[in-house]
């Protein structure tokens, strides 16, 4: 099958924000404006075609990644095929942009003109520089009440990117707000129906003619001040033609030089046309990108992004359509590869084949022959491949970087209704944990529950809304937990032995290992420093197996060690009865004697949190985040909002939009993120341990 379009007219992009910026709202009026809807779908009423899950229309957000495939061609440039992920905004779904992210070339930033720069906003514009994406942004809702894109313009360079320059500027503020300007082009362009589709190109008015000089002159020596080319025209006063200025802008964009700041209100369909331009224009083709890196047997190696190239993809996604099954969603990074094929899977040395190839419109499916070098496509018949995984040629292989997720952080107990349904809910949630992986199931020893984990709350409650939806699974649900961890604070000396005679041949293990805590975030390093064969080489491996496994409860409560360092440096062995099993045993037994004396302490997860409320209600708020043990870190002003960030311990965090909404008259709200893992106060580790002991 021949490419329909060339690979330098491909764009990969995601639509990333903060909740409730308008992400899905721009990305139905993008599918609405290149034809691929003939009707407009709003978020609002639950007809947008992105949120196709019965959860996302009920709840009005986006809760999983959807794709789809568009084409746009704007004024003096090539055609675009632009594939599109629209991924959720709420924290708690942060596994759905970090995998999105991955996979893209460029993404779209959306701000809300109102808001402006909001926590999350933050961690998507950090979790895209991680990953080296380009990005364009768009300030959103500037015809709402207390918009300011000035405003939202100084803190995206503040917080976020210094040189982020606007390319163009609005026309009319809040209500009165009606076109834009393009300050390559200094014209301004009117919207004159309700469906933005009539634009009337006009000279810019009087008022605003200032402040278009301002801020192309600032643009353009930003353009040239990273292009060699550029600058000698630019020192001799000489004008620069409109399609150099954005070609250098491309070049300065592609290498994350510059953010260009769009405008509009995707609602009132106002500005998203000429977003779709700047995608076309300034965002990369996977081209521009390097050659992906990868690993063979340890050593580095690249693939470069072209058909000719051994086929390589990476697995970013897996998903369980009704119709069709399991689907696998993949990036192509290299070569090509047809339907009814197969290809190897690097990390688990298995051959799998590619039954069908399917082309993804949010839910909707388009059967297509052949995927190849950038593409972004769902494939069927992949049985053992997972999240994170990569596809490769047999003859040519090679393991791209995997995907790192963040652990879960909170817990609850589910339990069917009755007897019948608990294999039902156990299928049903090994469904759900191949999809998400920030989604964790075990089951608990000593109850016999079942114990889902994942990063907040909202998720745990849609996974229990998903069972009913998609399993008419009901279930019970126990009060959340909070996933504690327990670490040392002392190095000791341990020795862990394993002697067992029943006749026959015997069992003999003993290590000596040397236990250190590690700092925070650092979770586990094993270092071997046997002399002299004091045990032989083939037990070590062994001895590291025991360990890893009694690191999973720790002597306080019985939760995971972290952050300690365990160094083997001595033991003996028996020439017949010394085994893998008995020195596995005898280092869980080390393990589990020298933590109880390494003076062990509890650790518990501390959210970063962002309140908004009125001003009003400040010091009530900030009164009852101060008895729930939080660390102010201080206040700003958000238009008539106040918003208080600090970092707070999620065990005081439960239900807390109740307490706020009774404080606020409902005005205020919270957004929230793991931060990081902190010792428990003495007080509290005693009401947390002793239900345990």
């Amino acid at each position: 099958m021949k490419r329909e379009y060339k690979l330098d007219q491909v764009r990969n992009i995601g639509i990333i924000a903060h909740i409730d910026a308008g992400k899905t709202t721009t990305t139905e009026r993008i599918l609405f404006y290149t034809g691929k809807k003939h009707k407009i779908g709003e978020v609002h009423e639950g007809e947008a075609e992105m949120d196709w899950m019965k959860e996302e229309k009920e709840h009005g957000v986006t809760i999983t990644a959807a794709a789809t495939t568009c084409f746009w061609t704007p004024a003096d440039y090539k055609t675009c095929q632009i594939n599109i992920i629209d991924t959720p905004g709420h924290i708690d779904f942060t596994a759905e942009v970090q995998r999105s992210l991955r996979v893209l070339d460029g993404g779209v930033l959306i701000f809300d003109g109102v808001s402006g720069v909001e926590s999350q906003s933050e961690t998507v514009f950090h979790q895209a520089e991680k990953f080296a994406v380009p990005l364009v942004a768009y300030i959103n809702k500037l015809d709402r009440l207390g918009a300011d894109f000035y405003e939202t313009l100084k803190q995206i360079r503040e917080r976020l990117h210094p040189r982020s320059f606007p390319i163009q500027l609005p026309i009319g503020k809040e209500s009165s707000f009606k076109g834009i300007i393009d300050l390559f082009e200094r014209k301004a362009k009117i919207y004159k129906d309700e469906l933005g589709k009539e634009i009337k190109e006009e000279e810019v008015p009087a008022e605003y003619k200032e402040e278009v000089e301002k801020y192309r002159h600032e643009l353009v020596e930003a353009i040239v001040e990273h292009n060699d080319n550029l600058m000698p025209q630019y020192l001799e006063g000489k004008e620069i033609s409109v399609k150099d200025l954005r070609e250098g802008l491309r070049q300065a964009v592609i290498k994350a030089q510059i953010i260009p700041v769009l405008v509009g209100s995707s609602l009132k369909n106002k500005g998203v046309q000429p977003l779709l331009d700047a995608v076309c224009y300034f965002l990369p083709s996977p081209l521009d990108k390097e050659a992906i890196e990868g690993f063979v047997a340890d050593e580095k190696t690249t693939r470069k992004p072209e058909d000719s190239e051994s086929f390589s993809a990476l697995v970013f996604k897996i998903a369980t359509d009704p119709y069709v099954g399991r689907l696998s969603y993949l990036r192509v990074y290299s070569g090509k590869i047809s339907a009814g094929s197969y290809v190897f899977n690097p990390i688990t040395s298995k051959k799998e084949r590619i039954s069908r190839i399917l082309r993804m419109h949010s839910n909707h499916r388009e059967e297509i022959e052949e995927v190849a070098t950038g593409d972004i496509a769902a494939v069927i018949g992949l049985k053992n491949t997972t999240t994170g995984d990569t596809l490769c040629d047999e003859s040519a292989p090679i393991i791209l970087e995997k995907i790192i997720f963040p652990e879960p952080v909170v817990s609850v107990a589910v339990e069917s209704k009755n007897k019948i349904d608990q294999e039902k809910l156990g299928l049903a949630l090994s469904r759900l944990t191949s999809e998400d992986p920030t989604f964790k199931v075990k089951t608990d020893q000593e109850t016999g529950q079942t114990i889902i984990s994942g990063m907040g709350e909202f998720q745990l409650n849609i996974i229990i809304e998903r069972l009913f939806n998609e399993f008419k699974l009901e279930v019970k649900k126990g009060a959340p937990q909070v996933a504690y961890k327990e670490t040392i604070t002392q190095e000791v000396e341990s020795e862990g032995k394993y002697i067992h005679q029943s006749g026959g041949r015997g069992q003999y293990g003993h290590c000596w290992l040397k236990l250190k805590p590690l700092e925070r975030g650092k979770n586990f390093e094993f270092i071997d420093k046997i002399k002299s064969g004091a045990i032989p080489q083939e037990f070590v491996p062994a001895i590291k197996k025991g360990v890893i496994e009694a690191l999973t409860e720790g002597p306080l409560a019985g939760y995971p060690i972290v952050d300690m360092e365990v160094t083997v440096f001595d033991g003996s062995y028996h020439e017949v009865d010394s085994s893998e099993a008995a020195f596995k045993i005898a280092a869980a037994r080390a393990i589990r004697e020298g933590s109880s004396r390494a003076k062990p302490v509890l650790l518990e997860p501390i959210m970063k949190i962002e309140v908004v409320v009125p001003e009003k209600q400040l010091g009530e708020v900030i009164g009852d985040l101060n008895s729930r043990r939080a660390q102010i870190e201080g206040t700003r002003v958000r238009g008539q909002m106040r918003v208080i960030d600090a970092q707070v311990p999620l065990a005081t965090m439960f239900n807390y939009i109740t307490n706020l909404r009774s404080i606020t008259e409902g005005r205020g709200s919270f957004t929230m993120e793991f931060s990081k893992y902190e010792k428990v106060p003495n007080n509290i580790t005693e009401q947390i341990v002793t239900p345990k002991a």
